[in-house]
């Protein structure tokens, strides 16, 4: 109910802000809107909500905020680069702040939403900014892409055909899977996940390294048979393997724009009833666990070496570092996750984006552009900011950078592990996908991921019936509370 009352609120402030009820499903006019600050005489083309002042960056003094999570590591990449865009445009000043976890952020801009404080550029989520869009506050950024007024340095505001090109596309695709085509976000630094499995183990027992589900399933046997007590497969997200698997059978999971019975949420079918089910056998025979189901991640099967373990571990690309034993005991192996078709291979993209607010000042919304263009664009930033978070870049070229070419060389399973992780994302590019982004999509999310655990451990008995009353409560939920 309060998640009701707060929606209505904030649908009431969008109403108030742009006087059109449309924006509340993240459709926009193709003509720019009353609000958008666009200059008289203006000669750019408007798509969206924003349009570019004719012009372009007119070299205003302005100052710029940024909310983000960033580690004092990371930080410091940051302000090494903020100087060198200082050197650019030293009349743009950037503050930015680490505020805490990415819903910290997201909470916080919710709230100073309501009193027109919010950031300029937010580090985020597209969840969070489907959230955002119920008040009508997040930039389009397709005018900004498309332009040729000036960007103040000699070049123009918008993005070349090279630059386009040179995002990895499922990074970029994300940016458009609002339900209406327009552009809310660059990709700013990604991550996905990969299988990574006990190459020595593998290799000592003659094991091969799984492409498909039932190969995954024969070698989780075979290990069974090998170590009894262990627990082949650790998955460490019950959501992204839902999410993952309705993506690889081509079955409905959401949509950003609602069907004929006006539901976004359309996971409640035949194939995922079946994949549910053929998993939950799984681990009904001890097969594979999860991070819920275990109560921790389950890296820690993976690198222990006493009691059970497990094998092979599915998770975040990120967290390479985690997946190596201290003692260095076995060298691990990594590679691109089970696919039903390798052909046709459909792997999760994950991790932040940015996003830019609405600003009276249109020079502060130009200004906030060239910030994310500059880092978003810049091999170098990508390189190093990759390097130091163990995230991927988002860009294509990055792998040609001399240093980070130097990085990936390195790639081992022993000390290098991160750098071999890096090595197989950008391999895997091409598989890239992003799911619909609307108001509600993390909770279905979320309640994918609790399906998976629930229907795990329900008893044999009336196992089909129950697992479609468990869809459809989940399904119920998700419709009660977006």
């Amino acid at each position: 109910m309060q998640k009701k009352v707060l929606s209505l609120i904030l649908a009431l402030l969008m109403v108030v802000s742009c006087g059109m009820l449309t924006a509340c499903s993240g459709e926009t006019d193709s003509t720019e809107s009353s609000d958008s600050g666009s200059t008289e005489g203006s000669t750019s083309t408007s798509v969206g909500n924003f349009t570019v002042p004719e012009g372009g960056y007119d070299g205003s003094e302005v100052t710029i905020t940024f909310w983000h999570t960033m580690g004092a590591n990371l930080r410091e990449v940051l302000d090494n680069y903020i100087a060198e865009f200082n050197e650019i445009y030293p009349n743009i000043h950037i503050e930015h702040e680490q505020i805490g976890s990415y819903d910290d952020v997201r909470d916080q801009i919710q709230t100073y939403l309501t009193t027109g404080d919010q950031p300029n550029i937010a580090y985020c989520y597209s969840d969070h900014v489907a959230g955002y869009n119920i008040a009508n506050a997040v930039i389009t950024l397709d005018s900004l892409i498309a332009s040729t007024e000036s960007d103040g340095n000699g070049g123009i505001l918008g993005l070349t055909d090279e630059q386009i090109d040179d995002f990895i596309d499922g990074y970029y695709a994300e940016g458009s899977s609002f339900g209406d085509g327009l552009m809310y976000t660059l990709p700013f630094s990604k991550s996905t996940e990969v299988l990574y499995y006990d190459k020595t183990f593998f290799e000592e027992n003659g094991l091969s390294v799984p492409t498909t589900w039932e190969e995954m399933e024969e070698v989780c046997r075979a290990i069974k048979e090998i170590d009894p007590d262990s627990i082949p497969l650790g998955y460490d997200s019950e959501s992204n393997w839902f999410i993952t698997m309705c993506e690889q059978y081509g079955s409905d999971y959401t949509s950003a724009t609602t069907d004929e019975t006006g539901s976004h949420f359309l996971f409640a079918n035949e194939t995922n009833y079946e994949f549910v089910k053929m998993f939950r056998t799984w681990y009904q025979d001890g097969l594979v666990t999860t991070q819920a189901l275990y109560g921790a991640y389950t890296s820690g099967l993976f690198t222990s070496t006493d009691g059970i373990r497990c094998y092979m571990c599915i998770g975040s690309s990120a967290g390479a570092s985690y997946q190596k034993p201290d003692d260095g005991s076995f060298e691990v192996g990594i590679t691109t996750i089970p696919q039903v078709d390798p052909d046709n291979p459909k792997v999760i993209s994950q991790g932040p984006s940015v996003c830019i607010f609405k600003s009276d000042n249109e020079q502060e919304v130009i200004a906030s552009w060239l910030f994310v263009k500059f880092l978003t664009t810049s091999v170098e930033f990508q390189a190093e900011f990759s390097m130091t978070s163990g995230y991927v870049p988002v860009l294509k070229s990055v792998a040609d950078n001399e240093v980070y070419a130097e990085y990936t060389a390195k790639a081992d399973g022993y000390n290098y592990v991160t750098a071999l992780s890096a090595k197989v994302c950008l391999e895997q590019q091409d598989a890239y996908y992003t799911s619909p982004s609307f108001y509600g999509s993390s909770t279905a999310r979320d309640q994918v991921g609790l399906l998976m655990q629930q229907c795990f451990v329900l008893p044999d008995d009336n196992l089909d019936a129950a697992i479609e009353s468990a869809f459809a409560e989940a399904v119920a939920y998700c419709e009660e509370n977006s």
